[in-house]
């Protein structure tokens, strides 16, 4: 098994088919939307590939180490984060295929007038340390 990141953005992907920004969709497309996202992960839950998934607020800041006792330096929040990146969903399958074949699926869920958004998703391997060959 393979762990594979979702990663849904608002922009800086190429556009969606249905490609209505989800503040001008009516409360039962958002209702809906939510819906088909729970119901997939549900479904993959049953089959044991469902890790992990989580949609971010739109606050946030950048942290950083600035020194041994001096407090932490914050920036932000940027427009630029909080616009690109949406949410998430881990998922540990049985191949590269399996990811994208979920991944193309996922991006099927509905938006505005209930039509499938066909949003882009970026799909990205976890990185795991080689195997030690020992004998």
């Amino acid at each position: 098994m393979a762990k594979y990141l979702l990663l849904k953005h608002y922009r800086g992907a190429p556009a969606a088919v249905n490609d209505v920004p989800m503040d001008k969709w009516t409360p039962e497309e958002v209702t809906a939307h939510i819906q088909y996202m729970r119901d997939f992960a549900a479904r993959l839950e049953s089959t044991g590939e469902f890790v992990d998934a989580q949609a971010l607020s739109p606050e946030g800041m950048f942290v950083r180490y600035d020194g041994e006792g001096r407090p932490p330096v914050t920036d932000g929040p940027f427009a630029e984060t909080k616009d690109l990146i949406a949410g998430w969903m881990v998922i540990d399958v049985d191949s590269q295929e399996r990811a994208l074949e979920l991944a193309a699926e996922l991006s099927a869920a509905p938006g505005a007038g209930g039509e499938p958004i066909h949003e882009w998703l970026e799909v990205r391997p976890f990185l795991t340390e080689p195997e030690t060959i020992t004998e």
